[in-house]
């Protein structure tokens, strides 16, 4: 035992943390441990020293029993409105520090770490050079700045270098009055030839010109017993107090990983001369480009450093990164402004990467892309299999209710076939956790533009579920679009009087058509919606706030959701995802077998063959 540590060992708590000495010890100990944690701790603890020193330390002694989705379905649970929190929503001033841009030319900026396909490479992205405003500019030369990276182990000299590329991007608007826009030069390098687990320091930029400080991350583990130790998911950030207070209490949970399952910036709530929209999406048939400010994107990505130069951050689109332009292009900003693992999806829209022994598959709009990807799935390499996208399917809150049934209906079976554990949704601007159910891709369609509706900024956990029916096998979904949004806190459920929507307003605007029928069994039939919270629905609440996965082994990870008024105390919703593969495969070697016999039995239809129900008989016993 390390001597910090034998001096705290032995004591009651109480003694503990009332001894600063010690804490300050066992702070300063686990952060040389960990260094690009102690550099976000230490940036964030200049505002909040005391509460991140006792925060720091709380996660050290602090051991509880938490209840585990073995004990489920859970009765369902709805947390009362705290209407103190509720109208505080207010952005961030754009003309003070940190969303104010450099002052040195060519000063790398909106610094960003992502994951690449290859789990010895890194990518580091940045900005150098003013953004223009205008019809009549001049972009500036990407070529006229290297895109180097230097970096090394922690403390042994940064003598390695990587180059990559750069470019700009603009959004173009034709319509006279509107102000397109044409950002500084944003730089993609790919860091390869890493360690797994291992601290690195980096810097990059021009070293003829201007390099950023020294920035650090770590690696992440190898599969399949290792995992990283805190994951980070929200959804819906945008740029606000909440935002701030998001982020703050993230970066003090020192994360290995970042999710941000859509609805990023928000600027598409904006014009382009930066006051906010007052018609929320300025689209119609007559004007169907959506005007946006794109700055916005800048002030984020500068607030967002204080993570992402330091935490790996993967990103999936939602709604407001469609950002319709000239030409009918779309999510430019989006794809331009991150790196993703995309080499075998092709797309920035939709790929899959590992960390660890997990699996994490980022959804989009393609269905055999998906099929390929869950078949090439090793479950002895990466036990756990997450899937994350923007629209929920299982939220029982007004806004958005099965507007994403399409997709739910087209994609469900699959995911569930091939054993997802944990679903991560965005856009409902609250909580919700809901009992284990099936997912499906999310196809974005034109019906979008033009038909922008506030996001869900809430919270819902559920039961594990599958096709509205409480399944064992089935996974749990969450969904986390309560970041800090532009919107405010959605209070209103489906299933409470007055609130249900009509059926034929609920097109699915993901991948087109109408798929949102009465239910046809269950203690809903007939009805479009319940009488009460449903069943799959096992704890939901309107706070702003954020979640931490911490997957311990290849069957038990602990999840807990932290709202933003609560500080840095104990979380909201606590429990502990347990997989049961030698429970599971029964159903899932069943549901392939169908699959298979349905292919077969064409087969035979089309040569007469009528011996189908003995064949699924058989393939049936076989397999189960």
């Amino acid at each position: 035992m390390h001597g910090i540590e034998a001096k705290a060992h032995g004591r009651r708590d109480s003694e503990i943390i009332s001894n600063p000495s010690i804490i300050q010890s066992l702070f300063f100990f686990h952060a040389r441990q960990n260094p690009a944690r102690f550099l976000a701790m230490e940036s964030l603890n200049r505002r909040l020293p005391r509460c991140f020193i006792l925060l720091s330390f709380m996660f050290l002694v602090v051991d509880g029993q938490f209840p585990t989705t073995l004990e489920g379905p859970f009765k369902p649970v709805t947390v009362p409105v705290n209407y103190s929190i509720v109208g505080q929503v207010t952005s961030l001033p754009v003309d003070k520090n940190p969303l104010l841009r450099p002052t040195v030319e060519f000063q790398p900026e909106q610094i960003s770490l992502s994951l690449s396909s290859n789990s010895s490479s890194v990518w580091v992205s940045w900005i150098t050079g003013e953004f223009q405003i205008g019809d009549n500019v001049e972009p500036l030369d990407p070529q006229s700045v290297a895109s180097v990276v230097r970096y090394g182990v922690y403390e042994s000299g940064r003598n390695n270098q990587a180059i990559g590329t750069s470019f700009v991007y603009s959004q173009q608007y034709p319509n006279e009055g509107l102000e397109s826009y044409t950002s500084g030069i944003i730089h993609h390098v790919l860091v390869t030839g890493l360690e797994p687990d291992t601290m690195y320091e980096y810097q990059c930029g021009d070293p003829n010109k201007t390099m950023s400080g020294v920035h650090y991350f770590r690696t992440m583990p190898s599969p399949p017993e290792d995992y990283p130790s805190r994951i980070a998911v929200v959804g819906g950030l945008g740029l606000t107090y909440n935002t701030s207070t998001t982020i703050s209490h993230m970066v003090a949970n020192h994360p290995d990983l970042a999710l941000l399952v859509g609805d990023l910036s928000f600027a598409d709530l904006y014009r382009t001369d930066g006051a906010l929209s007052d018609c929320r999406n300025c689209s119609s048939p007559q004007t169907p480009l959506q005007e946006t400010f794109q700055p916005r994107w800048d002030h984020w990505g500068r607030f967002m450093q204080i993570l992402t130069a330091t935490v790996p951050t993967m990103v999936i689109e939602g709604e407001h990164e469609i950002e319709k332009q000239a030409d009918n292009q779309t999510f430019t900003a989006y794809s331009s402004r991150f790196a993703f693992p995309c080499d075998e999806s092709g797309s920035t829209l939709y790929y899959s990467f590992d960390a660890g022994g997990i699996h994490f598959v980022m959804l989009a709009d393609q269905y055999k892309w998906l099929e390929q990807d869950l078949s090439n799935v090793n479950r002895s390499v990466t036990p756990w299999l997450i899937a994350a996208w923007s629209p929920p399917w299982y939220s029982t809150y007004k806004e958005h209710y099965r507007e994403a049934e399409c997709m739910r209906v087209e994609m469900e079976e699959l995911l569930y076939t091939h054993g997802v554990d944990i679903v991560f949704n965005g856009q409902v601007s609250a909580y919700t956790r809901a009992r284990t159910l099936e997912i499906k891709p999310l196809m974005i369609m034109e019906f979008l533009i033009g038909h922008f509706e506030l996001p869900v900024s809430a919270y819902e956990r559920s039961n594990r579920v599958y096709n509205y029916t409480l399944d064992p096998c089935g996974p749990v979904y969450f969904t986390v679009g309560s970041g800090g949004n532009e919107n405010n806190l959605t209070l209103e459920h489906a299933d409470e009087p007055g609130n249900c929507p009509v059926p034929c307003n609920t097109t699915d605007g993901f991948m087109g058509g109408f798929c949102g029928f009465n239910f046809t069994s269950g203690p809903a039939a007939g009805n479009f919606c319940w009488s009460e919270q449903p069943e799959y629905s096992a704890y939901r609440e309107s706070s702003f706030g954020y979640g931490i996965l911490e997957v311990k082994n290849q069957t038990h990870a602990l999840w807990i959701w932290y709202r933003n008024q609560d500080q840095y105390s104990t979380g909201a919703d606590v429990i502990y995802i347990v997989r049961q593969p030698d429970r599971c495969p029964q159903v899932y070697f069943y549901l392939r077998c169908r699959k298979k016999y349905r292919i077969h039995a064409r087969k035979r239809e089309s040569r007469g063959a009528t011996r189908r129900y003995s064949e699924k008989r058989r393939l049936m016993h076989h397999h189960t």
